[in-house]
């Protein structure tokens, strides 16, 4: 049982630190958006899937682990939670104090982890925004007034002055 509480500490500690990585990947993506940088966003996307693959590692390591020590104790894995490790580690302090750093750690991390992407989710949706109204007034800029010509039954051509093609043009 003791070897199991070990694992499942350095299991969490291992977490706690990718998880930190991510975080710190995260502020700088934060700041990428922002200056519209869009290979270092490329970057920072491809170094991001590297880490969560590693955090999927480590969560597969961590579930295999709390359910070899939900076995031992006999108990349902599913209704096993780390908050119910800690208590039960009364008896011994030193590996209970580590259990609930490292859940603890694991904890602050995924919070803060969860803000700053929501805060990346906005400024990315405002980028959006913005490159659509673009798009729009750069649209809206070569539409060129309809010219009153007019067929024998009377009715407009529906000719523009000036502009033959409605397409995007990307050397602007």
């Amino acid at each position: 049982m003791a070897s199991l509480m070990e694992n499942l500490i350095e299991v969490l500690e291992q977490e706690s630190n990718e998880y930190e990585g991510l975080l710190s990947l995260s502020q700088k993506k934060t700041t990428i958006i922002v200056g519209g940088n869009l290979e270092e966003l490329q970057k920072i996307t491809d170094d991001e899937q590297e880490l969560v693959s590693r955090i999927s590692h480590l969560e597969k390591k961590r579930t295999e682990t709390t359910a070899d020590i939900a076995n031992v104790l006999n108990k349902d894995v599913k209704s096993l939670k780390l908050v119910n490790l800690i208590e039960m580690l009364a008896a011994r302090p030193a590996e209970q104090q580590k259990l609930a750093d490292a859940h603890d750690r694991l904890q602050v991390s995924v919070r803060e982890l969860q803000r700053i992407n929501e805060q990346n989710r906005e400024l990315l949706a405002n980028a959006l925004e913005m490159v659509e109204f673009e798009m729009n007034l750069l649209q809206a800029s070569k539409a060129a007034p309809e010219m009153a010509n007019y067929t024998k039954g009377a009715y407009s051509t529906g000719e523009t002055m000036g502009v033959f093609s409605r397409g995007f043009d990307a050397k602007q």
